[in-house]
């Protein structure tokens, strides 16, 4: 199904509280319509989800209660991970039965102002708008299969190109009553027909950082466009730090006294490093919808990385012929070992989110979701590299030429991928293939 796509002026969006409503010009209360066999079924599939994530919240508490080797975190961070996930049904569950059961709308209008808050008492999300934009103030009795009919009749006005409803069980009466408390508050009157061109320019873009702003962009970049960054190259800022930050393990190698099982642990750990500054890139580009995605990743993407550890420490670092417990204090000092090149990975990664991300505006038209799943491919291509270049070096039992060719892999992987997620456009392409 086709996502409609939201043009022209757009409200601007903040977190609300309907106990301040009471202080504007005009304002006026609507109640959730309650449909109580839809919130006994709502009511029942939380139940559903919740169940296992009761069983384990306290397994995890119990597997973080008695960590004794690399086995026990690992175990303690899945089910801690698996937890994260699962945890974000019931959330939304929750959440939305308390809508269902305790939600409420407010209009409000001030001079030049008009703000429809819907939420939970006292909370919610306020939807601001200029009176002067504001069209064609009207009722609106749905069909039984809209979105809207949960609400039943209920009042509409259009906004640029878009229209939006309010209210639950609205009738004329109330509706006169709902236009002159409108236009008496803001001292606008609420205009008939339709919108102006400018009122309709622009669709409604993906960040919310600048809702105002229009984020489609020519599908061919323009020599005398300032919003286009220029293409990075390999004598960019950012790719000359990622090609240092990745010369560290040469240097760790030579004086060192680094191993291929070394360089492998600190590749998994600038996977790691990648999962973080994601996290940061999400909370740009969803600010408060990262509240629920942010947690999804976290524990998705931790689960798969604490597997993947346990994996490449019990096979290339302990060896397979080594059957004891990893303990925790072996493996803080491998990592404790290896900060240079940690350090540098983080600073490198940090700086390119810093300048391209940040500085050249690359959130601007991008999705939570298409975000969420770009470190995937980078990773698991990576993971590969790693897991065949120490069954290689296994075999052969000489893990020296095999850790040269890994790291000049990883070079020229790292750098084309960087260079390909920000090409000419300065905008962020789809995920990168290896």
């Amino acid at each position: 199904m086709k996502r409609k796509t939201r043009k022209g002026a757009r409200p601007d969006f903040r977190l609300a509280f309907f106990s301040l409503a009471d202080r504007a010009e005009y304002h006026r209360l609507f109640h959730f319509r309650r449909h109580w066999g839809a919130i006994a079924a709502v009511a029942a599939f939380d139940a559903a989800f919740l169940y296992p994530a009761i069983g384990a919240f306290q397994q995890a508490v119990s597997a973080w209660s008695r960590l004794e080797s690399l086995f026990d975190l690992t175990g303690a961070l899945f089910l801690t991970g698996w937890l994260m996930g699962w945890s974000v049904a019931p959330l939304v569950l929750t959440a939305v039965l308390l809508l269902m059961i305790f939600g409420r709308e407010t209009i409000t209008a001030s001079p030049g102002r008009v703000e429809l808050l819907v939420g939970l008492p006292f909370l919610g999300i306020g939807a601001i708008f200029d009176p002067a934009k504001m069209r064609n103030l009207r009722l609106d009795a749905p069909v039984k299969a809209s979105g809207t009919a949960w609400r039943g009749q209920h009042g509409v006005f259009d906004y640029g190109a878009n229209p939006v409803a309010f209210g639950s069980s609205v009738d004329e009466s109330d509706l006169v009553s709902i236009r002159e408390g409108l236009q008496w508050a803001t001292g606008t009157a609420i205009r008939q027909g339709d919108a102006t061109a400018g009122e309709l320019e622009g669709e409604w873009g993906h960040s919310p950082l600048h809702p105002r702003a229009n984020p489609v962009q020519p599908e061919t970049p323009s020599a005398d466009n300032d919003d286009d960054p220029a293409p990075l190259g390999l004598t960019s800022p950012s790719a000359l730090l990622l090609i240092l930050a990745n010369l560290v393990p040469v240097y760790g190698a030579a004086w060192l006294g680094w191993e291929l099982s070394d360089v492998m642990v600190l590749y998994w750990a600038e996977s790691a490093v990648v999962g973080f500054y994601n996290v940061l890139k999400m909370i740009v580009i969803g600010r408060w919808f990262a509240i629920l995605s942010v947690p999804f990743f976290i524990g998705h993407f931790g689960a798969f990385m604490a597997i993947h550890f346990l994996f490449l420490y019990s096979l290339f670092v302990k060896g397979p012929d080594d059957m004891t417990p990893a303990g925790l204090t072996e493996v803080a000092q491998l990592f404790l070992g290896l900060w240079p090149g940690l350090a540098a990975l983080f600073i490198s990664h940090g700086f390119s989110f810093l300048r391209n991300f940040i500085s050249r505006k690359e959130y601007i038209g991008r999705g939570i979701k298409t975000q969420m799943a770009e470190p995937y491919g980078r990773i698991i291509f990576m993971h590969l590299v790693l897991i065949f270049g120490g069954g290689v070096a296994l075999i052969l039992g000489e893990p020296t030429p095999v850790l040269l060719i890994v790291i000049a892999l990883k070079i020229g992987f790292d750098v084309k991928a960087h260079l390909r997620q920000h090409h000419a456009s300065g905008r962020p392409s789809e995920t990168p293939k290896p």
